[in-house]
């Protein structure tokens, strides 16, 4: 027992002594759980991802949601940011593509993801679900439930595919929603299980948020839960998302 727990950050204890190459593909087609067991052994590797360039994201696409191919290009950014400028596109939005119904540029939020800006993120992410719910709700300065069925699918996938892509796949509004299923609906036990609730205390926004990777699971995005769960609801069951579900 001992021995297993001194591996248990990586599930291969050998990955240092395998090349990059190897290493890529056991983490782009790994399991879950052994993707997850590489996580540090990839951020390891920096020099060497940094090295390869492009190469390291051959196995990924910019339209998909792989949560590896965002952990690859947060690495750089921690570690080797100047690699990025040839990852990137010229216009500097972001290597996933970001595509809106109504032209929203997510540029600032796939850089906030990216370089872990957790909570700049989260703002951002409540600006659009505004300015998807039309000009009323931006007025007000939230949204009402009645009027997040008419919010463009498009745009809340383009969301919550990129807070899945830079987070480990735990973060995003399928997350919360498969999340939320498990405990068989029941928001009053989803509350303490995404940390929105700690001992019956609604956690206190925006400081008492854990806004970093290390967050629980289905921590962000946020949605104002002092209005009740029909928002969330809402938001959860939107057309778009349950058939990413």
């Amino acid at each position: 027992m001992r021995d297993r727990l001194l591996f248990m950050p990586s599930e291969n204890p050998h990955s240092s002594n395998i090349s990059i190459e190897e290493l890529l593909e056991q983490f782009s087609s790994g399991s879950s759980r052994k993707r997850r067991g590489l996580i540090k052994s990839v951020e390891s590797r920096a020099e060497e991802l940094s090295a390869i360039g492009a190469e390291a994201l051959t196995s990924f696409h910019p339209s998909g949601e792989d949560w590896a191919a965002g952990w690859i290009l947060q690495v750089l950014k921690r570690h080797k940011p100047d690699s990025l400028i040839g990852l990137l596109s010229d216009d500097s939005k972001g290597w996933f593509d970001t595509p809106s119904e109504v032209g929203v540029d997510y540029a600032s939020f796939q850089n906030a993801l990216l370089s872990e800006c957790f909570e700049e993120a989260d703002r951002f992410t409540s600006a659009v679900l505004r300015q998807l719910a039309g000009p009323a709700a931006e007025s007000r300065g939230y949204v009402y439930f009645s009027e997040v069925q008419s919010m463009p699918g498009l745009d809340l996938c383009t969301l919550d595919r990129l807070w899945i892509a830079y987070s480990h796949g735990r973060f995003g509004f399928t997350v919360q929603a498969r999340l939320l299923d498990s405990l068989g609906g029941r928001y009053d036990r989803l509350w303490p299980r995404i940390g929105w609730k700690n001992e019956g205390i609604w956690t206190r926004y925006p400081k008492a948020f854990n806004w970093s990777i290390s967050a629980p699971e289905g921590h962000m995005p946020l949605i104002n839960q002092l209005r009740g769960i029909r928002l969330m609801d809402a938001v959860l069951t939107h057309p778009s998302l349950v058939s990413r579900r």
